[in-house]
């Protein structure tokens, strides 16, 4: 199964960008002797129109677009659910077993995710009821892709 993360917005170079690419990184190690065939990630910018509606429509339909066939969704999410590193491996898990060919996280822009993408999702997941900036987000949720992978492995990284 590959995993993909598709942002609206771009990381630019800076220790963001940096921790990003390190969780990235790591978890390919670790990712691929549990059958992960990767963790890649598609930035899409930002739409530039001047109507929250139109911006979310746009970008809903540039995420759209970049999603292969046989994908699950996931949606990070400020109204989904507070998901637990254990219960979000279990997810990871049980879709690369049962053969999903891609698990696709979503971040949506500053509107957020379209009610469509929402509803579309599998499973709807929100780092806390604080609003992160984006940037965090994707950051949060790599380090959360390769604390799965530990869990996964047995690796000795998460200590519950």
């Amino acid at each position: 199964m590959r995993l993909i993360v598709i942002s609206i917005g771009r990381l630019k170079q800076g220790p963001e960008r940096e921790l990003a690419e390190r969780y990235r990184e790591r978890f390919d190690d670790i990712g691929r002797k549990l059958g992960f065939r990767g963790l890649d990630i598609t930035e899409i910018p930002e739409s530039r129109s001047r109507d929250a509606a139109t911006r979310m429509t746009e970008e809903a339909a540039a995420i759209s677009a970049a999603i292969p066939a046989k994908s699950v969704l996931v949606a990070l999410d400020e109204r989904g659910d507070n998901v637990d590193s254990a219960t979000f491996a279990r997810h990871l898990g049980r879709w690369r077993d049962e053969q999903v060919a891609n698990t696709i996280f979503t971040i949506g822009g500053a509107d957020g995710l379209s009610p469509d993408l929402r509803r579309m999702a599998k499973l709807r997941i929100a780092f806390g009821s604080a609003t992160w900036p984006h940037q965090m987000v994707r950051v949060m949720l790599l380090e959360q892709i390769y604390r799965a992978a530990t869990i996964l492995s047995g690796h000795p990284y998460h200590r519950a």
